[in-house]
């Protein structure tokens, strides 16, 4: 945790965390954090994945199922109890979801992974920015989905685990407001 109290300097050059400043934006509402699922080793699903069969996908591992758990403590230290989760519907994200006993886990499939099938990508996130667009943002609301997600939102490179919180503007736009690292 130590990792997570890096410091910028603030107005009057008083110290102010920029990992705490994120956590005042993800509290607010029309916020949202968008999370890369936990450590799941290797960097693609084996052949015959079935989104209905665990055991046809790559899965956390012990260290990511620690993590995710790591991950719901670190929503309720900054004064996150409850969200509204949304989950991919691949396994190592509902378990990610899941393991952070934040609230109850909804299966979104404009989350779910174009990794394999790139001609997706634009449809897809076309789509999840319109559905973020008309969701209800008053309480914290998290979504675990995959890193090419992550990305195609945010422009980040997230780490596995990693939460990059955004905020939806008034004309609509998403806004990248930071990265909390939680490795």
């Amino acid at each position: 945790m130590a990792a997570l109290l890096a410091l910028t300097t603030g107005v009057g050059g008083r110290a102010v965390s920029a990992q705490s400043d994120s956590w005042a934006v993800l509290r607010r509402p029309g916020s949202f954090a968008l999370i890369r699922h936990a450590l799941a080793p290797g960097t693609n699903d084996p052949p015959g994945l079935r989104l209905d069969d665990c055991a046809t996908q790559r899965n956390l591992s012990a260290e990511g199922r620690a993590q995710s758990v790591r991950i719901g403590d670190l929503f309720r230290a900054n004064g996150i109890a409850a969200a509204e989760v949304f989950s991919s519907q691949w396994c190592r994200c509902l378990d990610t979801a899941s393991l952070m006993k934040l609230g109850d886990v909804r299966p979104q499939p404009l989350l779910n992974s174009f990794f394999q099938d790139r001609s997706r990508e634009t449809a897809q996130i076309e789509a999840l920015r319109q559905w973020i667009g008309q969701l209800d943002l008053a309480k914290p609301t998290v979504f675990v989905t995959h890193q090419v997600v992550v990305t195609a939102l945010s422009q980040i490179f997230p780490g596995s685990g990693e939460i990059v919180v955004m905020q939806r503007m008034p004309d609509g736009q998403l806004s990248v407001q930071g990265r909390l690292p939680t490795a």
